[in-house]
Formats: structure tokens, C-alpha cells, sequence
């Protein structure tokens, strides 16, 4: 029976991502990532025409993987009918897994994908936006319910708290990367999770 090609694929996917968030995607070279994923060069090209096709699917991959990360954090909540009470257990869910989601050398691929202009294209800037949207209309609807509970829908800004939570994430890479530890994520997401608590509990 013959292969589609989907674990090859993958396999090029994988190495280019590690390579791409340690070196950054200009330093990294098709050719590092054809051995580093094992796979030649007529591989490579029959999935990839060029290497901004592969970061282009590589942010995809990222970005549904990203979402779909977001999705489970509100399936855990989704019979917690207190609206406070949901959006802390929202929040715990991430603090309580903060270690499991990253290593201590991790990255984000946003990062190398926004720093490297050259690269960046309408269709890489628009799966970015989509997944910090998401995280951001999600999250800000837990929010607002909480802070009607507690009278305080017009005084703080939810699209603004729920930013605060994507850029939380971000800030806990750079410092597990800076710290070669995955402990920083957790601690980040406990003080944010804190700062909300007090804000609304």
C-alpha cells in the first residue's frame, strides 16, 4: 500500500520548529533541517516548495495546536456554572499543567515567526492574529461574566485582562529559555492567576 507522505511531513515540521525556535528561522537552513529530520532534499521539496511554504505551515500547525490548547482549558470549566469560579478554574487549568506545556529550552514560535520580517507575509501575520484573538474573545467572555458578577463590567477592560494572559505566556517562555527551567511558566501564570483572584474574588 502505498505512503501519503503525512510522517515525513510531520518529521520535517518537528525538526524545523526545534531548529527555528533555538537558532531563528533566518539562521536555520534548509539543508540543517533536511538532517535533523532525516529526510532528503526530494522529500523536503515535494512537501515544501520553498522554506517560507514550510514556516507558513509550520505557524499554522502551530496556531490549530495553540487553539486547540485554549479549548481544553474551557472544557474544563464548562460545568462550573459560577462565573468566577470558571474563570479562576480556567486559569488554574494552565498553572496547574504550566511545567507539562514546556521545557526548559522552550520557545515561542510567534516570536521567531514576528522577528524575522523577511518572512513575515499577510498569510503568517493573520494566523498570529488569529490565535491571540481567539485566546483574547474566549477569554474575555469568561471574564466579563465575572466581572458582572461583581459590579465591575465598566471598570476594567476584559479584551485588555485577557491580552495580559497571552502575553503572560509569552513573557513565562523568555524567562524558562533565560533560566533553563520550565518553573518560571508556572510562577507566571500563579501571579496572573492571583492578580485576577484578587481583582474579582
Amino acid at each position: 500500500m502505498p505512503r501519503d507522505g503525512t510522517a515525513t511531513k510531520e518529521r520535517i515540521l518537528d525538526a524545523a520548529e526545534k531548529l527555528f525556535e533555538t537558532n531563528g528561522i533566518a539562521a536555520t537552513s534548509v539543508d540543517q533541517i533536511i538532517e535533523a529530520s532525516g529526510t532528503s532534499k526530494g522529500s523536503f521539496f515535494h512537501h515544501f516548495a520553498t522554506k517560507r511554504a514550510l514556516s507558513q505551515a509550520l505557524v499554522e500547525r502551530y496556531v490549530e495546536a495553540d487553539l486547540s490548547m485554549l479549548q481544553k482549558g474551557l472544557d474544563a470549566v464548562a460545568d462550573v456554572t459560577d462565573p468566577v469560579e470558571r474563570v479562576l478554574g480556567f486559569l488554574r487549568y494552565y498553572e496547574q499543567w504550566a511545567v507539562e506545556l514546556v521545557s526548559a529550552d522552550s520557545a515561542c514560535l510567534y516570536l521567531a515567526v514576528l522577528t524575522e520580517k523577511d518572512l513575515l507575509d499577510d498569510t503568517t501575520s493573520g494566523a498570529v492574529e488569529r490565535a491571540i484573538v481567539g485566546w483574547r474573545v474566549e477569554f474575555a467572555a469568561l471574564l466579563r461574566a465575572a466581572l458582572r458578577a461583581r459590579g465591575l463590567g465598566r471598570k476594567v477592560n476584559a479584551d485588555d485582562l485577557a491580552d495580559h494572559l497571552f502575553a503572560t505566556f509569552e513573557g513565562g517562555y523568555l524567562l524558562c529559555r533565560t533560566f533553563r527551567s520550565a518553573d518560571p511558566m508556572r510562577g507566571q501564570l500563579r501571579v496572573f492567576r492571583q492578580l485576577v483572584e484578587g481583582l474579582i474574588a
